[in-house]
């Protein structure tokens, strides 16, 4: 893309997604104002991460891009930093939000709002069975016979849940719950933090045909704490190992449903040939735990536990239109999980009877990235004298805020790299520039633009903060030197255990309004079976 950047207008962008074709629309803002306002299917995809993210996310170099900001200049520099990694169809999006809703187009808040929405979206016409909180709390009072499995990430469980409840991640659920729930008269409870999770996996467990009684509880943890009840803290419950016929029947149910979502089958010579494939994207995706992933997957296959794909899709496969290949061992996970992608608008393909022999990788995934840039680097112990000696050194810290919060080299300054150049105005001129971040890569990046706006020495820690920590250097927590806010990561009223009662309810008042935008905006193309 030389010379003049490229705009697509409300219209272009509107044909492309009602038509399937593919399209990749990114929201190059930081999360939390993206979470404030944007279109259905514009994906979260920060300027400051580009290079991080692009050739995992947007496999295809030729693949239509549109870029979106609300006026502050992102898109353009996105534009060209896509441009300068080797795509070659990108564009602004004209008027960006503001041209968006200008045009009559439908505007989105929170995070993840596509499969959020489809969620809610199956709840209206499946009428996806619950029960409030008051009633849940009344069978585990009474001693009945309950299963309640927490459908999020392990670490969300972890952090909080409902009282007796194991850890089952939705994709886990209709491979699990037999051995969990043996007996077909056991009320089984499905929960998540609000209501995504629990009503897929709730439909899920129905759409399967288990024998059980299923009911989702209704708005979650958020459901919970609302009504005044205590949550537990610190639980490790899991589920454990399921049979060879327990497998075997799941297999057949998830078969059967996928089949009627119209997921379609793929082999690995399929695969082969996809991955050199042009004028065509395609995501490979292992669906079964990151600990199962890690003791050995298919070569080129990201790791993406089904549950969350779902709720994350765009996350981790923003060219809308696209086509998703799925793995598992066992014949159910990514079958389940197809299931719900085809309903969401996805063309799916489902590998069968992948030979263990195949699952010949270990360890964990590795993004692709572009060269790393040249740049002089400083040990931590180097760095550490430095500071100690009084020289004139300044600490850059690119990690997210959450992390730097947690711990950060001491002194060292929160920096957005969207925003590097108003941190720099705000702060006092160094002759020493240190970047870092959690593992060094994104300050690597950052580097060079750093060196274009400064006259000082600009060197990387050499490892990042990883390195720092592993030489036994100390370091401090909060938010103790904010030169950018921290806006990247938007506070999730659902998350945690401090939220405000009245952000949960507002939350909530949210999620039940998603089907009228739904409507409203007619793009989705969802198909609720």
């Amino acid at each position: 893309m030389a010379g003049k950047i490229a705009i697509r207008t409300y219209a272009e962008v509107r044909a492309a997604l009602l038509e399937r074709r593919e399209i990749a629309l990114l929201d190059v803002r930081e999360e939390d104002p993206h979470a404030q306002a944007h279109p259905l299917f514009a994906a979260n995809f920060p300027l400051g991460r580009i290079e991080l993210d692009a050739y995992a996310k947007i496999p295809r170099r030729d693949v239509p891009i549109v870029v979106l900001d609300d006026g502050e200049g992102l898109a353009e520099t996105s534009a060209a930093r896509l441009a300068a990694l080797g795509y070659t169809d990108v564009a602004v999006l004209a008027g960006g939000v503001a041209g968006w809703r200008e045009a009559g187009g439908e505007l989105f808040r929170d995070v993840n709002v596509p499969s959020k929405a489809f969620g809610e979206l199956v709840e209206a016409e499946r009428h996806t069975p619950s029960l409030a909180a008051e009633e849940v709390r009344g069978l585990l009072d009474r001693h009945a016979d309950v299963v309640i499995v927490d459908a999020r990430r392990f670490d969300e469980y972890h952090t909080m849940s409902i009282p007796s409840a194991t850890s089952v991640p939705g994709a886990e659920l209709v491979l699990r719950i037999a051995e969990l729930a043996p007996d077909p008269a056991t009320q089984v409870i499905v929960n998540c933090a609000g209501r995504t999770r629990s009503i897929i996996g709730t439909q899920s467990l129905v759409n399967a045909g288990i024998p059980n009684p299923v009911a989702a509880l209704r708005n979650g943890t958020i459901g919970w704490t609302l009504a005044g009840l205590a949550l537990e803290r610190g639980q490790e419950r899991r589920f454990g190992e399921v049979s060879e016929p327990t497998r075997a029947r799941a297999a057949q149910a998830a078969r059967a449903l996928a089949d009627r979502a119209g997921v379609q089958r793929a082999t690995l010579a399929d695969v082969d040939r996809w991955r050199s494939q042009q004028g065509r994207s395609t995501y490979f995706f292992d669906v079964r735990t990151p600990e199962e992933y890690e003791s050995g997957h298919l070569p080129g296959f990201r790791p993406m536990a089904g549950g969350q794909l779902v709720q994350e899709t765009e996350m981790v496969a923003p060219v809308r239109g696209a086509r998703i290949v799925l793995v598992d061992n066992d014949g159910v996970r990514a079958n389940m999980t197809a299931s719900w992608l085809a309903q969401m608008g996805w063309e799916v393909h489902v590998i069968d009877d992948v030979p263990a022999v195949d699952f010949r990788e270990q360890g964990a995934w590795r993004a692709p990235l572009p060269s790393l840039p040249r740049i002089r680097r400083i040990l931590p112990e180097t760095l550490a004298r430095w500071q100690v000696a009084g020289e004139d050194v300044a600490v850059l810290d690119f990690s997210p805020s959450a992390q730097y919060r947690k711990g950060h080299i001491p002194g060292a300054y929160f920096v957005l790299r969207s925003q590097l150049a108003d941190a720099l105005q705000a702060l006092p001129r160094h002759q020493h520039y240190i970047l870092t971040c959690d593992d060094g890569l994104l300050a690597s990046f950052t580097a060079p633009e750093l060196d274009a706006l400064v006259e000082a020495d600009v060197w990387l820690l050499d490892g990042g903060n990883r390195a720092w920590s592993a030489a036994a250097q100390p370091l401090e927590s909060g938010d103790t030197r904010l030169a950018s806010p921290p806006i990247d990561r938007y506070r999730r009223p659902y998350e945690g255990t401090d939220n405000p009662r009245e952000a949960m309810q507002g939350y909530l008042d949210w999620e039940f309004g998603l089907v009228a935008q739904l409507v409203r905006d007619g793009t989705h193309g969802f198909r609720v079976i």
